[in-house]
């Protein structure tokens, strides 16, 4: 599909601010939204807004709306099954109740493993779990020359009394990938589970759990170009095996049991249609499974955001004085999403948001709750970075405006 042709299903992208077309850099924050899920969230407002459970229509349309919402998920992620994906109000609440369901039976001597790569959704959940058991929590350093994290010092870590090892599939910040694979396959040898957050990752590639053997995977739809609702996945072992906190009357079969309260279904039915628009990127016909043209939609999103991180890239090498944070080696752009953390020399960070700001350019600054990484980077006390965020809605030209206006104010 032709870049402008995706382009105009994005009322944000199409508006003018005091004459100005937006520029939205701020992905990493928070994606913008196609017509086709406003849409189907008002339409299910408008005409069918009611709960789980009664006899009558729009009860039963509620019904099979979050069922299809668990297909559609589980299509994402290739789940075995969509009995195995759980919905909540947003990643961190669902993270937060998870580890307490799985921290019940640790005790004193148990150990937990975390990354300096993570946003702290994925660590102080299980940082206060451990503390109330009396269980040891590690943090994995990273490698500060490209920020992915430091293997061997994951390794030296593990040891039969890890639990839990919670890691990032890419960095909110300075965007390098993981190796989750071989990160599950170390922690399994000794028996450890392995709790990943791919909520950074899920716009940008394709996400396969079987593939992964992760015990848990958790994502939000709001950066996936949805609306906001938490998601996790989870084996069903766990799924069964773990006792959650929960109303007693609530039924106890997965995974209902882990749903605390109504949920948003207007937001699943946006859940929904923001991955038929992704899968309607693909150039597979419609007789092609979800899960084909969503595989054929990410190749080719993956090839344009390579060619946004490409062009930055390239371009900051003509600004000294601006510091980049991640992977800058232009022969290893498949091994990071195109965000890109900056300091800028003699200049705070929420200048620099400000500055472009004011041109209706949106960029985020600060430490956007990647706390460890920050600490080790050195920057948080010092306001973070700023954070440029593309996605696959972005264009080359929007990047040339944005190293003009950057040009203009600092090469001066």
């Amino acid at each position: 599909m032709e870049l402008q042709s995706i382009r105009r299903q994005f009322p944000a992208l199409m508006q003018s601010i005091n004459g100005t077309a937006p520029i939205f850099l701020d992905g990493p924050g928070g994606s913008q939204v196609p017509q086709s899920v406003l849409s189907a969230m008002s339409a299910y407002l408008g005409y069918f807004n009611s709960n789980l459970g009664g006899a009558f229509f729009s009860s039963h349309k509620t019904v099979s709306l979050m069922d299809d919402a668990r297909q559609a998920v589980a299509d994402l992620l290739n789940a075995p099954s969509k009995s195995q994906i759980v919905f909540g109000a947003n990643m961190t609440s669902l993270t937060f109740s998870f580890s307490r369901a799985i921290s019940r039976e640790w005790q004193a001597g148990d150990e937990v493993i975390v990354t300096n790569a993570d946003h702290y959704s994925n660590v102080s959940s299980w940082r206060q779990a451990a503390e109330d058991k009396g269980a040891k929590v590690h943090a994995v350093r990273i490698n500060e020359a490209d920020c992915t994290l430091d293997l061997e010092h994951y390794a030296s870590l593990l040891s039969t009394n890890t639990k839990l090892v919670a890691v990032t599939y890419a960095s909110n910040t300075t965007d390098s990938i993981n190796d989750i694979k071989r990160i599950v396959e170390m922690a399994h040898q000794v028996g450890a589970l392995v709790y990943v957050d791919a909520v950074h990752y899920a716009p940008h590639e394709l996400i396969d759990v079987q593939a992964l053997n992760c015990d848990f995977l958790a994502c939000s739809a709001y950066k996936f170009f949805g609306p906001h609702v938490g998601i996790v996945y989870g084996k069903r072992e766990h799924l069964e095996g773990f006792t959650p906190y929960k109303v007693e009357p609530a039924k106890d079969v997965i995974p209902g049991r882990w749903e605390t309260g109504t949920q948003s279904f207007e937001g699943l039915a946006g859940v929904i249609a923001a991955i038929d628009y992704i899968a309607s990127l693909s150039e597979l016909p419609k007789t092609a499974t979800r899960r084909e043209r969503l595989a054929n939609a990410f190749a080719k999103t993956k090839a344009h955001e390579m060619a946004l991180s490409d062009y930055v890239i390239r371009r900051l090498a003509d600004f000294p004085m601006i510091t980049l944070y991640g992977i800058n080696d232009l022969t290893r752009l498949a091994e990071r999403t195109p965000t890109f953390a900056l300091t800028f020399d003699g200049i705070e960070p929420r200048k620099v948001s400000e500055f472009l700001g004011e041109h209706h350019i949106c960029v985020w600054d600060g430490n956007f709750y990647a706390q460890g990484l920050c600490e080790q980077l050195g920057v948080m006390d010092k306001g973070g970075v700023v954070r440029i965020g593309c996605m696959h809605y972005n264009t080359i030209e929007e990047l040339e405006l944005l190293f003009a206006k950057l040009e203009a104010w600092l090469l001066k």
